[in-house]
């Protein structure tokens, strides 16, 4: 079967042949239709992640949308970089069945990859961890990649009286606006955490309750300075720096919630219900996210692009609808 293959860490996978795969005992055979490239694909694959260097060569791609046998459509998810096997970036993937979800009608392959569980995040950050509760006000960070965009929509979703986006580039600050945000807060590369903090009282209605943090250091610092009482800032990830400052005081005199977020500690179950709610809001136009989409022969030249938070997530194409007729 084609598949793409990492040979080395640190170098782009390539196209190639790839030995195909038979189902054991509690797995299923998923024909793969789209495969999205993540910020979590490219670390595993470049060997520095906390989950050590992979085993190679291997198959990356850490989840996929394709077809079972009978025709219908699945999402699923892989260990792909984190432990031994091949992932979803090939024309077939065995997967553990009561991993498999399934994709409603209306909804797209290319749409259900490109969320995945980069909605998951964003959705169980603002529900699971932070508890989210109506009229309660949401700072987005890094509201360009994948998971900010998703939680800028989200938190109007589950009814926050209002969501602010910080962002970078005028094309994410737009679609951050397109996607709900009431204000746009631009993040320059010459702030400093008092810079940002000033412009985000002037756009914030009073002190936040929530704040959506996947970027961490002086976006995260700064919104330190602008939390409500008993704010909870859940922090996904470190895209624009591995640490950041916080004073004793500006947690305590809220009594603020830092918290840490990870998909890897959801049950599964708790994965397949928060991805039936994000696609049943998908198929209805109200969740998305900003996706291109390439073939997998394009592969190894697409790949750097899902590093960091993309504007855009790439997806790659790999298989087309089997014939179930007969």
């Amino acid at each position: 079967m084609r598949a793409a293959v990492v040979q080395a860490c640190g170098i782009p996978p390539v196209a190639t042949e790839s030995p195909e795969l038979v189902p054991g005992e509690g797995e299923t055979l998923v024909q793969v239709a789209v495969a999205p490239i993540t910020p979590l694909d490219v670390l595993c694959a470049s060997g520095t992640s906390y989950f050590g260097a992979p085993a190679l060569p291997y198959v990356p791609g850490v989840q996929g949308v394709g077809w079972l046998a009978d025709g219908s459509r699945v999402w699923f998810p892989t260990q792909a970089g984190m432990r031994p096997g091949d992932g979803s970036m090939a024309e077939l993937c065995v997967v553990p069945t009561g991993d498999l979800v399934p994709i409603p009608d209306g909804l797209s392959d290319e749409t259900a990859a490109a969320l995945g569980l980069s909605a998951v995040a964003a959705w169980m950050s603002l529900t699971w961890r932070a508890g989210l509760q109506p009229g309660e006000q949401v700072l987005v960070l890094g509201a360009g990649g994948a998971v900010g965009q998703v939680a800028v929509q989200a938190a109007r979703l589950l009814g926050a009286r209002r969501v602010v986006a910080v962002c970078r580039s005028p094309e994410a600050q737009k679609r951050a606006t397109d996607d709900g945000a009431d204000v746009v807060v631009p993040l320059h590369d010459s702030d400093t955490p008092a810079d940002l903090a000033e412009r985000l009282r002037q756009a914030l209605d009073g002190g936040v309750d929530v704040v959506i943090d996947p970027v961490f250091g002086i976006p995260a610092t700064a919104a330190t300075h602008v939390l409500a009482p008993h704010a909870r800032i859940v922090n996904l990830g470190g895209a624009a720096s591995e640490s950041a400052t916080f004073t004793s005081a500006s947690l305590r005199s809220t009594s603020a919630s830092l918290l840490g977020y990870t998909n890897n500690a959801l049950t599964p179950a708790q994965r397949r219900q928060a991805l039936t709610e994000i696609f049943s809001h998908a198929a209805n136009g109200a969740l998305h996210v900003a996706h291109t989409v390439t073939p997998l022969t394009d592969i190894t030249s697409t790949w750097s692009t899902g590093a960091g938070t993309p504007a855009s997530r790439p997806v790659i194409r790999i298989g087309t609808k089997p014939n179930t007729t007969g």
